[in-house]
């Protein structure tokens, strides 16, 4: 089936099942950090750059579900990546070239539009304000 769907299908269809996969582990904190986290990472990569916003969150520890997401995609969708299997994405962004950066950063961005609306359709709940 998944033979006969468009990349943006694909796209879908692995987002959905992230996000159903944070929403079914049913922490309140960590619907919220992935909703928050995955609202901002597209504005992130577009003024700083993929690898600057990957190491943000990987600094900060944030949205860990968000960041093995776009491993996975990115592994599976960009097939001259570097690095092994499993790697960090951002590990790849820091040893790739640019060709593989330019197509990463496009498929993240890509991808996101799906995790977004998918995590704001999912977890309605939750406030799109960060608690201070």
């Amino acid at each position: 089936m998944a033979g006969h769907q468009t990349l943006d299908q694909r796209r879908a269809s692995h987002a959905w099942r992230v996000v159903q996969q944070v929403k079914d582990e049913g922490r309140d904190d960590a619907r919220r950090e992935f909703k928050l986290q995955a609202k901002r990472l597209p504005a992130r990569v577009v003024t700083a750059g993929l690898g600057q916003a990957l190491a943000f969150l990987e600094a900060k520890d944030y949205a860990p579900h968000l960041r093995a997401a776009l491993t996975d995609w990115i592994g599976q969708q960009v097939s001259a990546a570097p690095g092994r299997t499993g790697d960090r994405l951002l590990r790849r962004v820091v040893e790739g070239d640019s060709d593989f950066l330019r197509l990463a950063t496009a498929e993240c961005l890509a991808y996101l539009q799906w995790v977004v609306r998918f995590a704001e359709a999912e977890f309605r709940d939750i406030s799109d304000v960060e608690e201070v």
